[in-house]
Formats: C-alpha cells, sequence, structure tokens
C-alpha cells in the first residue's frame, strides 16, 4: 500500500509536467511563428527603404547635373552682358544724331511689331466672320445638293456657286421659280449683314451660244444672268443696288475641264463672291504710312 502511494504520485506529477511543458512549446512555436511574421515585414519595408534611397540617390544626381546645366548658363549670361555692357561703353562715343537715329529706329521697330499684330488680329477677326457667315447661308438654305449649290471659303473670300441647272434653262437667262425661292434665302442673310458688298458673276461653258435676239455669245450670256439674278436681289428681296455688282465671265473662268458633260455643268454656274473689306484694311494702314 505504501509503494503504491509512493507510485501513483509520481507519476502524476511527470504527466502534469509533460502537459504543462507541451503548451509552452506550442506557445513558443506560435510566438516564433510571429516573430518570423514580421522579421519578414521589416525585411519587406527595410527593401522598400533601399529602393526608395537609390530613387532618391538617382534624383539627387539629377538635380546636380541640372544645377551644373544652370550654373553653366548664368555663367554665360554673365559673359554676354558683360559683352553688352562694353558695348554700351563702346556706343557711349556716338553722336547724339546717330543716337536719335537708332532711337527712332528702335520705335519703329516696336510700332511695326504692334502694328503687325494688329493685322494679325484684324485677319483672324475677319476669318472668323466669314466662317460665320458661311454657316448662316448653309443654315438658311437647308439640305440643297451640293451639286446645285456649294458654299466656301477660299483664301479669305466667301463664294456661293449655285449651278445653272437650278438657275436657267439651257440658253437662257430667265430666273426660274425655283432658284428665285433659294436667292431668296440667300437675301435673307445678305441683308443681315448691311456692311457686305459683293458681286455676281455669270459663267458659262466653252460650247458657243447659238441663240437668237440681242445676245451674241457667251459673254452677253454670263452677263444678262448675272444682271437677272442682281435685279431680283434688288427688286423681289430690297437688297441695297449700292453693294452689288455684277459681272459676265463667259467661258473664260472654268472652274474644271470642259471635255466632258459633268465637267460643263460645272462650269454652267453663277457665282456669288462676297468681297473683301479691303477699305478697312486701308484705313488701318493710313494711320502708320508715315511712320
Amino acid at each position: 500500500m505504501h509503494i503504491k502511494q509512493i507510485i501513483i504520485p509520481a507519476v502524476s506529477t511527470v504527466f502534469l509536467f509533460s502537459c504543462v511543458s507541451t503548451k509552452k512549446f506550442k506557445q513558443a512555436q506560435a510566438d516564433y511563428a510571429t516573430l518570423q511574421g514580421q522579421y519578414t515585414q521589416l525585411q519587406g519595408n527595410l527593401d522598400d527603404c533601399n529602393t526608395a534611397k537609390n530613387q532618391l540617390t538617382s534624383q539627387k544626381a539629377g538635380l546636380e547635373n541640372d544645377i551644373a546645366n544652370l550654373n553653366k548658363q548664368i555663367d554665360l549670361l554673365k559673359q554676354n552682358n558683360t559683352q553688352a555692357l562694353k558695348q554700351l561703353e563702346d556706343m557711349s562715343v556716338i553722336s547724339s544724331s546717330q543716337a536719335e537715329s537708332i532711337k527712332r529706329s528702335m520705335e519703329n521697330i516696336g510700332a511695326k511689331d504692334a502694328y503687325i499684330q494688329t493685322l494679325q488680329q484684324q485677319m483672324a477677326r475677319k476669318d472668323s466672320l466669314n466662317m460665320a457667315l458661311v454657316m448662316n447661308l448653309k443654315g438658311a438654305i437647308g439640305n440643297l445638293d451640293d451639286q446645285d449649290i456649294n458654299i466656301k471659303v477660299d483664301k479669305g473670300v466667301v463664294y456661293v456657286d449655285i449651278s445653272d441647272k437650278l438657275l436657267f434653262k439651257s440658253g437662257k437667262y430667265e430666273v426660274t421659280d425655283q432658284a428665285k425661292v433659294v436667292l431668296g434665302k440667300v437675301a435673307t442673310v445678305l441683308k443681315n449683314q448691311p456692311d457686305i458688298e459683293f458681286m455676281v458673276e455669270g459663267h458659262t461653258d466653252n460650247v458657243p451660244y447659238k441663240g437668237n435676239g440681242v445676245l451674241i455669245d457667251n459673254w452677253d450670256l454670263s452677263v444678262k444672268r448675272a444682271t437677272a439674278v442682281v435685279r431680283i436681289l434688288q427688286n423681289q428681296y430690297g437688297l441695297d443696288p449700292a453693294k452689288m455688282a455684277a459681272a459676265g465671265r463667259g467661258e473664260y473662268r472654268p472652274v474644271t475641264d470642259n471635255s466632258t458633260a459633268e465637267g460643263k455643268a460645272a462650269n454652267r454656274r453663277t457665282r456669288i463672291v462676297i468681297l473683301p473689306q479691303l477699305d478697312q484694311f486701308f484705313k488701318l494702314l493710313e494711320p502708320n504710312g508715315g511712320k
């Protein structure tokens, strides 16, 4: 009985000690895993820091190179400044009349530069007005076939080309009723621009005119067609006759070759030319003409 009493407590003590050691071991393993994770994270942070350090080193080298280049530029500017001062000292010996001449030349350069800028602004403004006029004309006329009417800007001038197929019968100069509707739409836009002046040009193909009456040739036919359009714009739509001109070009200003039927049809046209306001530019030139 005494032996059992001694062995049982001893075995219990060993078993209890074994359980406690296992728990501590597992806890140590968990702590190690945690530390291992922290170590890995710190190692990654260290790598990031090294990368950033390398980038900063590279940027620093670039900045130092930029600073060196800027210092070279400063030195060059100092040298140029010194040379300019030397030249000014040399110029101090010129006569008063020469100095005044140089002064006037510098003033003229400045004035001409300002004048050129003004001209450029005027030309840009004119281009904008021309584009607005074209858009208004296209909007007023609507979806008319491009083969019958074409509106464009070329070298700062607005052109409205209307085919003779729409305006006139073959060999005639009486404007058709359909064409009068189109001319009315064009007149509405032009009437809203009272300062605009324009020319109506008649054009034919190269087929000789064979009609009878007062007309002799394509010259006559083109002129009569132009004046017929001008009279309608004046009498039916109230455009100022002082702002209009009529001209006949005959067959001598074709837009394409007359060797085909399509070419002849393209050349038979009436053109409304929105004349550039040259007087505005002449007025612009007058104050500067004496400089």
